[in-house]
């Protein structure tokens, strides 16, 4: 078997099973929304119209012949084009087809049936799904190759920045959210808190009586709280790196987290003001202080040096500053009189 069949196979195996992966991810979806089979079924009467209710199971045994048919084929000429372009199989490059996935989905259904899909199901459950499948899709393709890749474990052990970073933002939101989670417990009033802010972030919702307690809802704030720890956690890591060299920055860490507490605050003032009766703007200011402290704690703990080298900094500065100010005094200057005094001896 030549090389670009081999490919093009691999493709087609790795289509299989995102496939089955995305059916499985929304099997419990629905499962959990109390709703067995409602997207395949949703889904069939999208491609059948009128006809998927007469058909029955038999509809839903259609769209799934259809929808594996579909990965496969995309899978297969993924495998193909990377054979081709020589493109190593990047889990970048499985986001980028799992959005191309969901795209694809919602104009097709506009366009062909005139129905939206996405609303339908809910964007951020059908996108995670889709972004799933893009993954496992690049995965297997990239896994299951003749050339050894390099994996993203390798690529961050020589990265020690993007890996500190990393990890210091997943531990920042798990610090974040266990404490939320620890106040919804008290209240009695489980997982409100990401239920709330996902209602005001993707539903708009004006008041506590409208929140959702839908699975998208929870898990596509979850989505957004990660990824903004994660960026915050990136810029931690690179300021922590670079006071090694010139300690004063850690005071930029300082401005970063006053910077960030503001704009959290401001947001959700802006997008929900009712969110602060409900949350409590002490609530909200201890989280993330926790929060910025158990990173601050492993950066330190990756970076020992950086503490220990703030008070000489410090002390370097001062010393600077008052060298400054003799200079530019010049000798003789505090005597009245003498040379270069402009006075009369």
């Amino acid at each position: 078997m030549d090389r670009s069949r081999s490919a093009t196979v691999r493709g087609a195996i790795g289509g299989a099973l995102a496939a089955t992966v995305i059916a499985v991810f929304f099997l419990i979806v629905d499962a959990l929304r109390g709703a067995p089979l409602h997207t395949p079924e949703f889904l069939s009467s999208v491609l059948l119209g009128p006809a998927s209710a007469s058909l029955g199971v038999a509809a839903i045994g259609a769209y799934t012949v259809l929808h594996y048919a579909v990965f496969i084929v995309a899978g297969a000429l993924a495998g193909w084009a990377l054979n081709r372009l020589g493109s190593p199989a990047s889990l970048l490059l499985g986001v980028v087809i799992g959005f191309l996935l969901f795209d694809v989905s919602f104009y097709a259904g506009v366009v062909l049936r005139g129905v939206d899909v996405v609303h339908e199901l809910g964007w951020p459950t059908f996108l995670v799904g889709n972004v799933l499948g893009g993954l496992v899709l690049v995965g297997y393709v990239g896994r299951a190759g003749p050339e050894r890749r390099r994996g993203w474990v390798e690529v961050l052990g020589e990265n020690a920045v993007l890996k500190e970073g990393l990890v210091a933002g997943l531990i920042g939101a798990a610090v974040l959210a266990a404490w939320f989670l620890l106040l919804d417990l008290v209240r009695a009033r489980l997982l409100f808190t990401p239920a709330a802010l996902g209602s005001a972030l993707f539903h708009g919702v004006s008041g506590p009586g409208a929140v959702e307690y839908s699975l998208a809802t929870i898990l596509g704030y979850t989505l957004v709280h990660t990824a903004a720890f994660l960026v915050a956690g990136l810029a931690m890591a690179g300021l922590v790196a670079r006071s090694e060299e010139h300690p004063s920055l850690l005071l930029a860490l300082v401005l970063l987290f006053v910077t960030f507490e503001t704009l959290v605050t401001g947001l959700i003032t802006i997008a929900a003001a009712w969110l602060l009766d409900q949350l409590a703007w002490w609530a909200i200011a201890a989280g993330n202080l926790g929060a910025a402290a158990a990173m601050g704690y492993y950066l330190w703990r990756r970076h020992p040096r950086v503490g220990a080298d703030l008070p000489r900094a410090e002390q370097s500065a001062a010393s600077g500053s008052r060298g400054l100010v003799t200079g530019a005094a010049g000798p003789g200057a505090g005597r009245v009189g003498g040379p270069g005094s402009g006075q009369p001896t």
